[in-house]
């Protein structure tokens, strides 16, 4: 893939890269096994059902190690060198989410992306990444 060498304009995008994942409780059992992280948000449907989000949500850890492995898809073997990440709505299990890379600026070795994940509209991660590509990594 050729990797974008040019500064984008206030409000342009170089490129703009997507898939869609469906998440299931299995994958939020998964994670918690993994993480350590057993709140009864992520797994317990029972308890969650009676909380204001009415079924179990996402780790925000979890979208994020999504959106990494897009990351990785993309850009092999990048090295991730900072994140800002913000989680506005909840993610709920079996129902398809949207990832979405916006490349905003592409410079010698760096990539800075605009990452998003929504599911039925609504915008469940915000963020920006900066990657430093594989092939300027020291080795």
């Amino acid at each position: 893939m050729t990797q974008p060498e040019t500064e984008a304009q206030p409000g342009q995008t170089l490129q703009k890269m997507q898939r869609e994942f469906v998440l299931t409780q299995e994958d939020f059992n998964r994670f918690a096994r993994l993480s350590g992280d057993h709140n009864p948000i992520h797994v317990d449907p029972e308890y969650a059902a009676g909380t204001r989000f009415g079924a179990t949500v996402s780790h925000g850890m979890l979208l994020f190690t999504v959106l990494r492995g897009m990351i990785e898809a993309y850009y092999p073997g990048a090295r991730l060198q900072s994140q800002d990440l913000k989680f506005p709505a909840p993610t709920y299990t079996d129902q398809p989410i949207t990832v979405t890379l916006l490349v905003e600026a592409g410079q010698s070795g760096r990539v800075e992306l605009v990452t998003q994940i929504t599911q039925q509209e609504r915008l469940c991660l915000d963020g920006r990444c900066c990657v430093a590509l594989a092939e300027e990594l020291p080795r």
